[in-house]
């Protein structure tokens, strides 16, 4: 079982539970259509990690996204997450109606920074990613089109979240392909406040 960092606790998400299309600058980037309702879909434990990798020498993209951990059925850290795809695999099982899993749920698909107590407002909330030095995503609740508060009875509704499962809660515009070598750095602030930071070098 894969492991998260919550100060000394070591966690084992039985799933991250993740949110498509939330941003609609994203939407509009991938010419997608905007949703009538929140779009989920989960990542297994297999996909946890905290290290930075191209799958099987696959095309792979960025999704730079605020993280939040579920204990006791409410949100009690945060942390900075990478969300993985193959988008090429992905706009082919899209293309003939298939299941993303290909695409989203491959070992490694699921980056986190460590997690960090979440004592602040979940409006407050915000993300950049940095790659190379230059800032290549920012974004944060206030543009979110299905907010974190509203997500988790959304969630709970029709899945039994398990303490130490994650929300991923989408991506902002500004996603890419995954270099060999390059350098990310993401940050979760609350306003001005930096909450988490964290630097990956892609293997």
């Amino acid at each position: 079982m894969q492991n998260i960092r919550f100060g000394a606790q070591r966690l084992q998400p039985s799933k991250v539970v993740c949110i498509g299309r939330n941003y609609a600058d994203h939407i509009a980037e991938l010419n997608n259509e905007v949703p009538t309702q929140a779009v989920i879909f989960m990542k297994p434990n297999s996909a946890v990690t905290d290290v930075l990798r191209i799958h099987n020498g696959d095309e792979v993209h960025y999704e730079g996204e605020i993280s939040l951990l579920v204990q006791d059925g409410q949100y009690t850290a945060v942390a900075f997450g990478l969300d993985l795809t193959k988008r090429q695999v992905q706009n082919q099982l899209k293309e003939k109606g298939l299941p993303w899993e290909r695409a989203k749920a491959f070992d490694g698909a699921a980056v986190f920074s460590e997690f960090v107590a979440l004592n602040v407002p979940l409006e407050s909330l915000h993300l950049e990613l940095w790659i190379d030095g230059k800032l290549a995503q920012a974004g944060g609740v206030p543009l979110m089109l299905n907010k974190p508060a509203a997500l988790l009875p959304e969630i709970q509704s029709f899945a039994t979240l398990e303490d130490g499962d994650v929300i991923m809660t989408g991506t902002p515009k500004g996603v890419g392909q995954v270099l060999p070598g390059q350098t990310y750095t993401g940050k979760i602030f609350s306003d001005a406040q930096l909450l988490v930071e964290a630097t990956w070098i892609v293997q």
